[in-house]
């Protein structure tokens, strides 16, 4: 039995071996008809990098496939979510790009790990992955040049700058930082931004969890100068840190922004609802709900890792800031 179970082990094992083999050798002329650029990714890898890709997958799709995307690059495959139907899906991508794997000639590559075989048939001449995705890095190696990108320390928008760098679409980068830019320049012309204070808070699992900088409404705000808690501000790196209800005074502000998902049905009284979860009665404890200064948006909208983002969320922020008349919070409350 057990010299059965090595047979098919082994047999198993080759048959992968054999796909590999035929996905890079299908993708290698099209890598070998163009230069390459030598870079070093994440892992301090040096990477062949095709100097034009032309067929890329991503396997990350908010923080890679959406920002492809946006620079006007459609990869051949990506990796997805699935919904309860067992639907596939690109978080985010319909809501900020208009593109899914519905209305697109994206291939579903899988979720975690992403599917080996199911890459190597879309014959890419470069692969883009993170430390997150649990796909085998030297199995994509074999299937085409992979640069992989350490999303668990580094800031989502040198990310997406480097994806820019990667793939040679650095001018497009360059237009849409200058729209940012000007759109931020009008925010903090019209409205005193270091005098308001802000937190964004999210309740999960009966726990307060607090990011440094959460996506990019946590971009957008600080860009801007609004002015964090100083527990929000000793928060290091890219991580998430989760805080008893107790601590709800320590987040409060003159405006506390709250995210839902509506891509798993949920609502701002999901959020709420959440909350709730960490300490009942939480609005009663804080300065900005009491007075009806917390805002709700969309997690899709708030945590892409998009320049479309930035631009909905900047006029969003500017749209309930900019000329209202608010409470103002008072530290010592």
């Amino acid at each position: 039995m057990m010299f059965s179970k090595m047979i098919a082990t082994a047999c198993r094992r080759v048959a992968l071996t054999a796909s590999l083999v035929a996905g890079v050798a299908l993708a290698a002329p099209a890598v070998q008809a163009q230069g390459v650029r030598l870079m070093v990714d994440g892992t301090g890898t040096e990477v062949a990098v095709p100097s034009n890709p032309q067929r890329i997958v991503a396997l990350h799709d908010t923080s890679l496939t959406v920002a492809l995307l946006e620079l006007g690059i459609v990869p051949v495959g990506s990796h997805g979510r699935t919904r309860g139907d067992a639907d596939p899906y690109i978080r985010s991508g319909a809501l900020v790009t208009g593109y899914d794997f519905a209305n697109s000639n994206i291939e579903f590559v899988g979720n975690l790990p992403a599917d080996i075989e199911q890459i190597a048939a879309t014959k890419p001449d470069l692969i883009l992955t993170t430390s997150w995705q649990t796909a085998n890095v030297e199995h994509l190696r074999d299937i085409a040049p992979t640069y992989v990108f350490d999303i668990g320390t580094t800031d989502d928008f040198d990310i997406y700058a480097k994806i820019a760098e990667v793939t040679g679409a650095t001018d497009r980068l360059e237009k849409l930082e200058n729209r940012y830019q000007h759109q931020l320049q009008t925010l903090n012309d019209l409205t005193e931004t270091s005098e308001i204070n802000v937190s964004v808070i999210q309740g999960h699992d009966g726990e307060l969890l607090i990011w440094n900088t959460y996506g990019s409404l946590g971009k957008v705000l600080r860009d801007a100068g609004f002015t964090f808690p100083k527990v929000v501000n000793d928060i290091e790196g890219n991580g998430r840190v989760g805080f008893s209800g107790e601590s709800y005074p320590e987040f409060d502000g003159d405006f506390i922004f709250v995210t839902y998902r509506p891509s798993r049905g949920e609502s701002p009284e999901t959020a709420r609802a959440a909350l709730e979860e960490v300490l009942p009665n939480w609005c009663d404890v804080l300065h900005a709900c009491r007075n009806n200064q917390v805002i709700y948006l969309p997690r899709e909208i708030a945590s892409s890792a998009t320049y479309d983002s930035l631009f909905a969320l900047t006029e969003i922020v500017g749209s309930h800031v900019v000329g209202r008349s608010f409470t103002p919070f008072e530290k010592s409350e």
